[in-house]
């Protein structure tokens, strides 16, 4: 079986972290038993786990790594800064965090449809997307 190890690195602050990786979190959680369900029949079973990171690591915040390789040197998606409150109130001082454009679109957290992407490119497959049934005349 074709494995995909994805990395979360994301800050920790007392067991918190903020609520942009908080998201991400929440994503690639639901975005890998997806995939699992979906790639199973095709011998690909993805992975995760988490890294968490102190202050001294904030630009390393919010990043993934999947198979080792940051996800914006697989896919095209553009990593940028914006402030982060959350963030912020953590760490009793402003803070910018990683932040991403894709498919033309700024994000806070790392969108599921970039995770899929990536995940499909480093096993080596097309992404078909889900299944669209279309009715005549639509």
């Amino acid at each position: 079986m074709n494995k995909v190890l994805i990395e979360w690195k994301h800050l920790d602050v007392g067991g918190e972290t903020c609520d942009r990786c908080f998201d991400t979190g929440t994503t690639l959680q639901k975005e890998v038993r997806k995939l699992n369900d979906e790639l199973q029949t095709k011998g690909v079973q993805v992975e995760w786990f988490e890294t968490k990171l102190d202050k001294e690591d904030i630009s390393l915040s919010n990043a993934l790594y999947l198979n080792g390789r940051l996800i914006e040197e697989i896919i095209p998606i553009e990593i940028t800064e914006s402030y982060c409150g959350s963030c912020s109130d953590l760490l009793d001082e402003k803070t910018y965090c990683r932040s991403v454009i894709f498919e033309g679109q700024q994000y806070e957290d790392i969108p599921a449809m970039a995770i899929r992407k990536a995940v499909f490119m480093i096993a080596g497959l097309e992404d078909e997307g889900p299944s669209v049934l279309m009715m005549p005349g639509f």
